[in-house]
């Protein structure tokens, strides 16, 4: 279609490209100023041995359970006598079985199986562990990458920092909302299996979780609500 010889739709996927652009940006994170060549292998895991969601039980994709991940840095919690300190304590007389702690090692695992399962498609994996919202988001880029004929390959190979950077509760409602950097290499690939983004490099990325869960309620998944680059 055009008008006046101006090729309308050129404008048009222009824009569509540049929305999936910010939309994909926007869920994977960004960078933070520098790559570095890739110097070492990630890990093999071992099944897990109890639930490595934030609280909640492991999900099984493709029909195995997730692997667990190397430790990495130490995990502590806000200074207790901080506002958000007090404000987690809260969450812990609602529910006396949450601890900050243990709640940032799970969410780091977590982490890991959600940016795992949108690299593959997974959407199954990817329910139950994130809102309504946020999985449409990942939905509509996953679609738009298999429309393309593109794949996805990304290799977490170190999770430095994961910190509370934020709390909430109202009422029974709780959320966290975690600082998480993350060492990937991720790169998107065409039919021909040529790379369309990334490289084989090593990227440092930021991104800001928020994660919720009802404390009062039976269900212990604590679930990605809002996700957007640091």
């Amino acid at each position: 279609m055009s008008s006046g010889g101006f090729p309308i739709d050129l404008v048009l996927f222009g824009m569509i490209a540049a929305f999936l652009i910010l939309r994909l940006r926007s869920i994977l994170g960004k960078r933070t100023g520098f790559e570095r060549p890739t110097q070492f292998q990630a890990q093999p895991g071992t099944p897990p041995a109890g639930p490595v969601g934030p609280g909640g039980p492991a999900p099984v994709i493709e029909g195995h359970a997730e692997p667990a991940y190397p430790a990495g840095p130490a995990r502590t919690g806000p200074d207790p006598a901080s506002p958000l300190g007090q404000t987690l304590a809260r969450m812990q007389t609602v529910d006396r079985s949450f601890d900050p702690t243990a709640f940032l090692g799970r969410a780091e695992q977590a982490f890991r199986m959600i940016v795992a399962a949108f690299a593959t498609g997974n959407r199954s994996a990817l329910q139950p562990l994130v809102s309504d919202d946020v999985y449409h988001a990942f939905e509509h880029a996953i679609t738009a990458r298999e429309a393309a004929g593109h794949t996805q390959t990304t290799d977490i190979r170190a999770v430095p920092q994961v910190a509370i950077e934020a709390a909430d509760l109202r009422g029974s409602t709780a959320q966290i909302t975690l600082r998480i950097v993350s060492d990937q290499v991720t790169i998107t690939r065409d039919t021909a299996g040529q790379p369309v983004t990334g490289a084989d490099a090593v990227t440092e990325l930021t991104d800001v979780w928020t994660f919720e869960r009802n404390l009062a309620g039976s269900d212990p998944t604590w679930r990605l609500v809002a996700v957007r680059g640091g």
